[in-house]
């Protein structure tokens, strides 16, 4: 694994850091069942947002088509 400093002057503290993250996430994906899917988050399910109804076409079906906020 090559690691590159392409901006900044980071301390040899700052670097060690930054790759026992790096070899830590690394580890974590290479320990993980493969074909595995990992669960999504609830914030991040389309499905939280759209509700169970989606708008049907039709001549206005333009205005029922945003995210609600």
């Amino acid at each position: 694994m090559n690691i590159k400093v392409v901006r900044g002057n980071p301390t040899p503290e700052e670097l060690a850091a930054a790759l026992a993250v790096v070899r830590a996430r690394a580890a974590a994906a290479a320990a993980a069942p493969s074909g595995a899917e990992t669960p999504r988050d609830a914030w991040s399910d389309p499905a939280r947002i759209a509700g169970r109804h989606l708008p049907q076409p039709g001549q206005a079906s333009w205005s029922r088509t945003y995210w609600p906020g």
